[in-house]
Parts: structure tokens; sequence; C-alpha cells
């Protein structure tokens, strides 16, 4: 049923699992904004979005890290005879474990382990269907791979498999496997340049329409494919399931004013993504970056509410800051916090929303036309005013404004057309430099 750096091999559905938590209680100081009874809830959430069948659970207090087990001795034993009495197959270990961590709790417990990374590669590899997506997951893998390799070539005749090229032990039959990921992760990396590319040259044809971005960002399972095709009348897979969404997925749609938007829909945030995961979903982060309007996705009605916005926001911020930062310093002041879910909170919950954001049900539809009205004012606070008298034959500057901005006033004299337009400050630089001689 498996194969190697711990990942099943697409016949998850039905196996019976165990999800086991690692908690480990952060210093006083520091505010504890998940509880353990909620990260171990998304852990089982995560395990049974691959079809595992959950037959244990279990939050273990970590005093200290073991090196051998990350558990303690007495957490360890308790564990397989959980893990025994309940047929368990596949253990899910909601921390990150070492290849030898990994490698003793397999020997320990008579099963495979997975920790959090490869059980959230297994469902970006089970959810990914663009081309840039499936190759993203693989080189995703294949990383992870190439660091257990390295470290755990003691039992590599065990996890013989993969990608159809990883053979028996010894240290020869290693550096042969390495090479082969090396080589298999270069022409990933040239084919994901060549798709990306091919994008940017279709968002260049954007900027040259150009329409505005809105991009949905959030939490996983938040519920932005369901606004996504409340807003947009599209068909966007969208369940009660964690990372339904993976691929960008964009439509255009129309504001109550007329201008029409481009809306993106993107992959969720969770805590403690997998670095190899961050650097992989570059598209994912190209589009937001590239976002008019970000509008914050939030699910009011779990009791992690709280922590997931914090965890969204961080994960912005840090988009903002080092040499390859993606996003520009002035990222939150485009951002409008949606707060999804409402139909299931009562009057109570209702009030106490925060009153900064826009309270909306993607499921009945309440609450979008309040949104759209905020999307479209958010935009219009970004546009500048400029007023011109154009040649009553000069139409084709006269079609330019009317495709690039938002003509409110007009008059039609026979020695000119008088306008006055709105536009973004982009448009407006192109329209300067047309009109200079």
């Amino acid at each position: 049923m498996t194969n190697n750096a711990g990942r099943l091999n697409g016949e998850a559905i039905g196996t019976p699992a165990a999800v086991l938590l690692p908690w480990e209680r952060p210093p006083s100081s520091v505010p504890v904004l998940r509880q353990p009874d909620d990260r171990l809830a998304e852990a089982v959430a995560l395990a049974q979005a691959i079809g595992l069948d959950v037959r244990h659970t279990h939050i273990f207090p970590l005093r200290g890290r073991r090196p051998s087990t990350l558990l303690g001795e007495g957490q360890v034993d308790a564990a397989k005879q959980a893990v025994a009495e309940a047929g368990v197959q596949v253990a899910v270990v909601d921390a990150a474990l070492s290849p030898v961590q990994q490698r003793n709790l397999e020997r320990a417990w008579a099963c495979k382990v997975i920790d959090r990374t490869g059980l959230i590669l297994e469902i970006f590899g089970a959810r990914a269907r663009t081309r840039e997506g499936t190759l993203q997951v693989e080189l995703a893998h294949l990383d992870y791979q190439r660091s257990r390799l390295v470290k755990s070539w003691t039992h590599l005749e065990r996890q013989r498999g993969g990608f159809g090229f990883l053979g028996g032990p010894g240290e020869s039959q290693i550096e042969i496997d390495r090479r082969l990921i090396g080589d298999r992760i270069a022409k990933i990396r040239r084919e994901l340049e060549e798709v990306r590319r091919t994008r940017g040259l279709h968002r260049g044809a954007r900027r040259r329409v150009p329409y505005p971005i809105v991009a949905l960002v959030g939490y996983t399972n938040a519920g932005k494919s369901t606004l996504f095709n409340r807003l947009t009348g599209a068909e966007v897979f969208a369940q009660d399931l964690l990372f339904a969404t993976l691929d960008p997925t964009m439509r255009a749609i129309a504001l109550p004013s007329g201008r029409q938007v481009i809306l993106s829909d993107t992959v969720g945030f969770i805590s403690d993504l997998p670095t190899e995961l961050v650097a992989a979903f570059r598209a994912t982060l190209e589009e937001i970056s590239e976002a008019d309007v970000i509008l914050h996705v939030r699910d009011v009605a779990t009791p992690d509410s709280t922590a997931q916005r914090a965890d969204v926001l961080a994960v912005l911020d840090n988009m903002a800051t080092g040499a390859s930062a993606a996003l520009d310093e002035d990222w939150p002041e485009r951002v409008i916090e949606v707060l999804n879910k409402v139909d299931l909170l009562d009057g109570d919950r209702r009030a106490a929303l925060p009153a900064h954001g826009i309270a909306v049900s993607a499921l009945t539809g309440e609450g979008t036309d309040a949104l759209l009205a905020a999307i479209d004012a958010r935009l219009a606070a970004r546009l500048v005013l400029r007023e011109a008298a154009l040649d009553p034959t000069d139409g084709e500057t006269l079609a330019w404004l009317y495709r690039h901005g938002e003509v409110f006033a007009r008059t039609d004299a026979e020695d000119a057309i008088r306008v006055q337009v709105r536009m973004t400050p982009e448009n407006a630089a192109r329209f300067d430099r047309r009109r200079t001689p």
C-alpha cells in the first residue's frame, strides 16, 4: 500500500487510520490561539480528505522531544496498543518527523507512519488538476523524498517504489537514486518555467485589457470556492474538504458600476504549511501579488476562526518581506475581510462579528450584494480623474477611454468631445503618454 518517503499509493480510501497529535505547550508568555482539540480536529479532517478511515485519535503532551521517536517511551507503547486494537494500517502524526523518527515509529507500531508534511503532500497530489499544479506537486514530493533518501538510506529496501526508479539498499544505489531524483527535479523545474512563461504572457494580456484582479484568499475550507461559484456562476469544485482547490481559477464578473473585474480563486492556507509547498505553489502567490483587491475569506462559524485569521495574515505578511518578496508593503490596504458562513450563526454570534468585515453566506447568497459594492468602492478609491477635449474625428482615443476607464461625463460639440474619465493610475499614465506629442 505504500512507497518511499511515507507516501501512500492512492489506495488510501477506507484504510483504517489513527491520528496522533504531539502537543507541546508554548511558553506562558506566548498566547495560545489554537487549542490542541482544534488542532487535532484539523488533522483528522486532513486525513479524511484523502479517504482515510480514522478509527483512533489521541493527544500526547510533550515534555521533551526524543530524537529517536519524538514521543516518550510510555506514549509510544500506549499508541502501539491502541493502534493494534483498532486495526490501524496508517498512523498520521501531526508533527514534523525526521526520517529516523518515522522509521522507529513504524517499527514500534507495525504500521505505516506519515507526518504532517507527508499527509499534506498526499492531499495536494490528489487535488492538483492543471499541468502546473501537477508539476508543482511532483516537485514538492521529490524535494521531500530526496531529504528522506539521504538521511534514511538504511531502510531503503522497504521503501522501494516512488516514481519507479528507487531500488535496493547500499551506498552505491543511494548515489544512483539521488542523481535520478536530481535529474527529474531539474527537468520539472525547466517545464515549470515554460508553463510560468506562458501564464506570464496571459497575465500580460490581461494587463493590456486590462481588468482589475480580485483574489480570494483564506484558510483552507473557509468557503472560497463556494463564494467564487456564487459570484461568478461557475462550477468550481467546492466541497466540505480541506484543500478542495489547489490550482488558481479565474473568471470575469461585473460589479454594480458595470466595471469588469477578474476574480481569482486560490489554494487555501493552513498552519505549519510545509516549506516545500510554500515554494512550490508560486502560481498562487503570484496571482495574489497581482491582485488589486484581496478578499480574505474567513469561516466565522468555526471556533478556530481567530487562529486561522492569524495564520493567513502571517503568510501574507511573510510574502511582503525578504529579498524575494511577492507582495508590496501596502497589501493590507487592499484587503477586504469577508466573514463567511454567517448562516450558521445565531443572533448573538452575529452581533459579535467585527464591524470592519462584510458578513456573507456563500451558500445562501446573503450579503454578496454588499460585498460586490465594497469591491466596487475599493477599486473606485484608487481611480484618478482625467479630463480631455478630443477631436470629433479621434474615435480611436475615445474608444480607448471607454475600454480602459469609466466615462462619467461627456459633452459633444462641433469643435470637440469633452469627457471626464476615472481610471487606474497605470491607465492614467498611459493616457498621458498618448496625449504627449
